[in-house]
């Protein structure tokens, strides 16, 4: 058995990545459009052409790590190596050159293909991790729990404090909107930096796999993997629910809640604001974390996937209903915290069913493509930043969205009805129907409780013996 410590350690790394990534997802269109002076369209385009090269980036980086020999394992090293690219490449991702329009453009291009590089370069052999730390499929489930309970905590740090620090650095220093918010990501940035040499610091490779395969037999595998493409499925699903409602939030606020919207509790009147809203629902999510092991250890994992996307059908649906007055921004706050502990549930859930996914694919393929399978993974979740990020910009811009002159993202403006309705939408009925498909994807996937066991135990055996290569119909009666 692991160590708490370990487990904590594992846990900052995910810390790390969680504090860009929620700031990308739910700030990053708001910020181009508003701040650096995108076109919504234009802006929908870059979110959407520079993810694409993650489906090249992301196998290459897991193909690399699972054959990469080091004194510290494959994939811990990256952590080290990595750290500081990260953190640098997210504050230029954050830069607003005094360029003119083309120039920008260009700039924003470069810097998100580069933030994306890195981030590939790095969360990549963090998730493959996941598959050589333990064998036991319970405790890789607590690894990811702690994982995802962090990572939700350092959403929450980074979401709770991105405005206040924005609003800091432009009303107390006198920086420019631009400047403010480049100001913010560096404190961002080296918070990161940080957590990532601590992860490294406290977690161990313990399980060491080695493929006896060539690289193109290791996609012929994973092309041929069944339970593969359905989990692909179902965590892009998952990911574009949170990024459609994510991305929405900043314009939610801005343009049918407004600047000036307040809750009262008690006698302790609060300002309802977007970051408010986000980091509420990170707290939630770290419950949904703590609840993940003890609802699927009861009803497996198959199921509860099924049984929380089905209740986020629900309560996105009665979101629609909830008025804009004081008693529904309650309301919209609690809606808030039920539908973050459902997706708090969900995230390390998903990262655990890869790992039962990478199992399976050594087992039956007698390959150890850990890194290959869990880079499929980020890609689902950058794929699914990419259609949803772009997929709010587009819709607004088709509704008759106004956006924001560069630089003045508290102005107020009168949205069209259209523009309006398209936001509710987004917030509402939109992610419930991602959801409805995720739960047709994953009824399909076949990797239940009493399977894995059986991989696990066989599993148990094989690596105490020579390593062979595999029979083309290997296993198939095991799987």
């Amino acid at each position: 058995m692991a160590k708490l410590s370990e487990k904590i350690g594992y846990g900052f790394g995910d810390m790390a990545s969680s504090m860009f990534w929620k700031v990308f997802s739910y700030y990053l269109p708001f910020f181009y459009s508003n701040i650096f002076g995108l076109s919504l369209v234009d802006a929908g385009i870059l979110v959407l052409v520079t993810r694409l090269w993650d489906a090249v980036s992301d196998p290459m980086m897991g193909i690399i790590a699972d054959r990469t020999k080091t004194k510290w394992g494959k994939y811990r090293p990256y952590l080290l190596w990595v750290a500081a690219p990260f953190s640098i490449c997210g504050i230029l991702l954050f830069t607003t050159p005094d360029w003119g329009y083309a120039g920008k453009l260009v700039w924003a291009y470069v810097t998100y293909i580069l933030m994306m590089t890195v981030y590939t370069g790095i969360n990549v052999p963090y998730g493959a991790m996941l598959g050589v730390m333990s064998e036991n499929p319970k405790e890789k489930t607590v690894f990811s729990s702690f994982r995802m309970f962090f990572a939700y905590g350092g959403s929450f740090i980074a979401l709770a404090s991105w405005e206040p620090l924005c609003k800091m650095f432009d009303e107390r220093w006198g920086f420019s909107p631009q400047s403010s918010w480049q100001a913010a990501m560096i404190v961002i940035a080296i918070a990161c930096f940080i957590l990532f040499l601590c992860c490294f610091k406290l977690t161990k490779e313990r399980i060491k796999t080695v493929s006896v395969v060539s690289i193109g037999k290791d996609f012929k595998s994973l092309l041929s993997n069944s339970p593969w493409w359905l989990l692909i499925g179902a965590a892009l699903c998952y990911n574009l629910f949170a990024t459609v409602r994510g991305a929405t939030v900043a314009y939610f606020f801005a343009d049918v809640i407004g600047n000036d919207a307040h809750i009262v509790i008690f006698s302790l009147s609060l300002l309802f604001y977007s970051g408010l809203f986000l980091s509420v629902g990170e707290v939630a999510n770290m419950i949904g974390v703590a609840l993940t092991v003890p609802i699927a250890g009861a009803l497996g994992k198959k199921t509860t996937f099924i049984l929380v996307n089905a209740a986020l059908i629900g309560l996105s649906i009665l979101f629609f209903f909830v008025p804009v007055s004081p008693t529904g921004y309650w309301w919209m706050l609690l809606l808030q915290i039920a539908i973050s502990i459902l997706t708090g549930i969900m995230s390390p859930l998903v990262w655990s069913m890869y790992a039962d996914v990478s199992d399976y694919a050594e087992l039956r393929y007698r390959t150890a493509s850990t890194g290959l399978i869990f880079s499929s993974s980020s890609m689902a979740q950058k794929f699914g930043g990419a259609i949803g990020g772009a997929a709010v910009m587009w819709l607004l811009d088709a509704c008759g969205y106004i956006a924001r002159p560069e630089g003045q993202e508290t102005m107020m403006i009168v949205q069209p009805e259209s523009a309006l309705s398209c936001l509710w939408m987004l917030m509402t009925w939109i992610p419930a129907g991602v959801a409805l498909l995720a739960i047709v994807v994953v009824w399909f996937y076949p990797l239940t409780t009493r399977k894995m066991n059986g991989i696990v135990e066989e599993l148990k055996r094989l690596r105490l013996e020579p390593v062979e290569a595999p029979a083309e119909d290997f296993a198939n009666t095991n799987t």
